[in-house]
């Protein structure tokens, strides 16, 4: 697995989207039920990949499960997928391109924790 330089910075906005320099998932933050869209403009993109993998799984930091790598769809914002947060759990996903050379955010990936929706 190629590793590739990554910027770290990071900010929710008002309208409900989290970017990571590259990364964008909205809505945030993620309820349970809920379809989510990842958008990829990360250095996979800005390295001329042809075709961008969303590599997704639900469950904690080393325990991932439901597994799957997702075509990803290129759009004038960058690469986009769409999934179904169906695990109460976490959503956790990297980027790869045809080519095997992988984003996983410093062999971090990326994280979110999905919300049962209750108000406590």
């Amino acid at each position: 697995m190629d590793h590739l330089d990554y910027d770290h910075v990071s900010h929710s906005s008002s309208d409900g989207m989290h970017d990571v320099s590259g990364v964008n998932v909205y809505p945030t933050p993620i309820t349970l039920g809920e379809h989510v869209n990842i958008i990829y403009d990360g250095l996979l993109s800005r390295s001329g990949a042809q075709d961008v993998y969303l590599h997704a799984g639900f469950g904690f930091h080393d325990q991932w499960h439901g597994i799957k790598d997702l075509k990803m769809l290129r759009t004038g914002r960058g690469w986009e997928q769409t999934l179904h947060a169906d695990d109460a759990t976490r959503l956790n996903f990297c980027f790869k391109d045809g080519a095997e050379h992988w984003d996983n955010n410093w062999g971090h990936n990326w994280s979110f924790e999905i919300h049962d929706g209750k108000q406590y």
